[in-house]
């Protein structure tokens, strides 16, 4: 398993854990490249989640789409294995501060 895998696997475990609807898009073919890696929604809340690992980073078209789902009311952040405790972290406080891009 890769890295990134790592991170999804966990992500998507703190998120089944939560009851949120999630899944990964497609970004090939029909598909729009430097979506999020996973799309989730938690109490009517739309969350762009972009995993990362061994320090890598967003691209900039990933890092656009982070922000235009800000900018359309939605939340978003990147997490890598350093910081996955973030999302943990949010469910238990609800606080959307921890949600960012």
């Amino acid at each position: 398993m890769t890295p990134e895998k790592k991170v999804k696997t966990a992500v998507t475990k703190i998120l089944k854990a939560n009851d949120c609807y999630y899944f990964y898009p497609a970004t090939g073919g029909y598909g729009s490249s430097g979506v999020p890696d996973i799309i989730a929604c938690y109490n009517g809340m739309f969350i762009g989640i972009e995993c990362k690992a061994n320090g890598n980073k967003p691209t900039a078209l990933q890092q656009k789409h982070l922000s235009d789902i800000k900018k359309a009311g939605g939340y978003s952040m990147v997490i890598d294995e350093t910081d996955i405790d973030a999302l943990e972290l949010f469910f238990k406080t609800q606080d959307l501060n921890l949600l960012k891009g």
